[in-house]
């Protein structure tokens, strides 16, 4: 717990460069009850299931938002990083914290978890369905509802984004397409190149069929989002994770970008391992991904405090 502790307090301090106990002793009778009690207390405490309004389709969606422990027992001008959880294909908000403990991950690594409720979307804007402006709910008004409610870090750096298959392709396609927002991404069994997909998912729901809108359909995949991270003047660059298991359904999808951003010069991390298309492999990649994105947020709030000093300095 030694690094959830102190990596709040590196942030407050660059945060305030960028701007300018008792003991109780139970009866012992009573002792597991009030225990028991505490943390179920904590545990709701800790965890929210909210209605951000989206204005771009018009209505409300819901999201869990998962606090680490610290938010509620540390400094109280603490603030956090955020890590942003997508769902995939038929599922909903929920599915991330009824098959993993979230709790557990959000205290170990001080972080902030939230997921969305990406309703099949593919966390597009959809050029065909006016309620399903995902890509615009995701990217800027749900990271802007969470950075004006709770004790973030409002900052590329302190922001990443991950998910499993439509989720995993969701993610690497908001981040490749908004770096400015999350500095951090990555993807577990995503669907790297929807067109090979045309009746399936719903994809052709949100963006027509494919016969008819072939231009539309690679303009939304995320293999086709490549030159944008090459392009991208923003610096440093963005840390990118992907990963699939040797039996699942996407892996020649998964190996086909890993190929070909090794071709392009896109640093990223890239790994196989056995396993398929189930929650039984996506727990187990969660747990790499929050060590992945954990480096990402002590280097960035090293960034942070560097850029703060230079400013004060110059």
């Amino acid at each position: 717990m030694k690094k959830t502790f102190l990596k709040p307090i590196l942030l407050l301090a660059a945060l305030m460069l960028l701007a300018t106990t008792a003991c109780a002793h139970p009866t012992p009778g009573n002792q597991e009850t009030k225990e028991t009690k505490t943390e179920v207390d904590k545990s709701t405490l800790l965890t929210d299931t909210i209605e951000v309004m989206s204005q771009a389709m018009g209505r409300t969606i819901k999201n869990v938002v998962i606090k680490p422990d610290h938010y509620i027992t540390n400094n109280q001008n603490a603030r956090f990083p955020v890590l942003y959880l997508l769902h995939g294909a038929y599922g909903c908000y929920s599915d991330w914290s009824k098959k993993t403990d979230l709790h557990r991950l959000a205290d170990h690594y001080g972080v902030i978890i939230v997921c969305p409720d990406g309703q099949d979307s593919w966390y597009f804007d959809s050029p065909v369905d006016p309620k399903m402006q995902f890509e615009t709910y995701v990217s800027k008004e749900l990271v802007e509802y969470i950075d004006s409610h709770y004790r973030t870090i409002a900052n590329r750096y302190m922001r990443a984004i991950t998910g499993l298959s439509m989720g995993g392709h969701g993610a690497l396609f908001l981040a490749f397409r908004h770096p400015d927002v999350f500095w951090s991404c990555g993807s577990m069994s995503g669907n790297m190149d929807i067109t090979q997909y045309p009746d399936s998912w719903h994809i052709k729901d949100r963006l027509g069929e494919q016969a008819a809108n072939k231009q539309r359909w690679r303009d939304h995949a995320v293999c086709n989002q490549l030159d944008r991270v090459k392009a991208c003047t923003l610096k440093p660059a963005q840390n990118i994770i992907i990963d699939d298991g040797l039996n699942d359904i996407f892996i020649k999808n998964n190996i086909a970008i890993h190929d070909k951003m090794v071709e392009m010069g896109i640093d990223h991390d890239f790994t196989v391992r056995p396993g398929r298309h189930s929650w039984d492999y996506w727990v187990n990649s969660l747990d790499y991904h929050m060590m992945f994105f954990d480096k990402a947020f002590e280097r960035g709030a090293e960034l942070m405090k560097e850029e703060a000093e230079s400013k004060v300095n110059n």
